[in-house]
């Protein structure tokens, strides 16, 4: 299997498993994690959903055997068909999502990190924009997420030179949300999931709606968003739940409805 894909808990792990390529994407691959997204966005019983990677890599982008290939899919197909649909994905499923990067994340690999909700990385990853040393652009969501993240001029600057960025490194600029002790790294990521398995999950995606609408928005415009997304986070199960705890003054049991 090309995709390690489990559900434990509330917890969808999705797992690459090309070790001996890095993890790096074929079509199947592709393929696979677009299938394991649509199944997680459709199964009430997901709360939260795990990006990682079996092996010493995290993702090392495109194979590019596949994509050299004569008799295999064109670079358009490539981005078109097989990595856009999962950024936009990642982007619209109303469920935390969170990529644990556990060793390099390199071109396609680094930005469908960065287009996860929160990246997670050990301290021995390193995040790569890959493309400029073969003559290409960043896709994958690459020219929108990190410029957004770190600034245009520093983004520019990686793209361009290629340098390798430590994963310390990325979280000082604001690239990811934290980097993690090696050895902590499984017990920080199955306690993050496990923990945000138990919130409350139609809050979580109405927020994640909320920042990605922002991105296009006036203040004004962004306020309405709030005020329309606030009433629906308002009448969920939830919402009730939270606020009778509180008046109770015991621990919410939150089902994400």
């Amino acid at each position: 299997m090309v995709l390690q894909f489990t559900k434990e808990n509330g917890v969808a792990t999705l797992k690459f498993n090309r070790p001996d390529k890095y993890n790096s994407f074929n079509q199947e691959l592709a393929f696979a994690v677009q299938k394991a997204l649509d199944d997680c966005k459709n199964d009430d019983t997901v709360r939260v959903i795990v990006l990682t990677g079996e092996g010493k890599a995290f993702c090392a982008g495109q194979d590019l055997a596949e994509a050299t290939d004569p008799n295999g899919p064109p670079l358009k197909n490539i981005v078109g068909e097989h990595y856009n649909p999962i950024v936009m994905r990642l982007r619209e499923i109303e469920k935390p999502i969170i990529a644990a990067v556990n060793g390099v994340a390199a071109g396609a690999g680094a930005n469908l990190a960065l287009a996860c909700d929160i990246v997670v990385a050990k301290k021995s990853a390193t995040f790569i924009q890959a493309f400029a040393a073969i003559g290409l652009i960043p896709d994958s969501g690459g020219t929108f997420f990190l410029p957004r993240l770190v600034g245009a001029q520093k983004a520019l600057a990686l793209m361009m030179t290629g340098d390798k960025v430590p994963a310390q490194e990325a979280e000082a600029m604001n690239m990811i949300y934290k980097a993690v002790d090696d050895e902590e790294f499984d017990a920080f990521i199955d306690g993050m999931a496990a923990k945000m398995a138990k919130m409350p999950t139609r809050g979580y995606g109405l927020t994640k709606k909320a920042v990605n609408e922002s991105f296009n928005n006036s203040l004004e415009e962004q306020l309405a968003v709030e005020e329309k997304l606030q009433a629906l986070a308002g009448s969920t199960d939830d919402f009730k739940e939270g606020t009778q705890a509180f008046l109770e003054k015991r621990k919410p049991v939150f089902k994400g409805k």
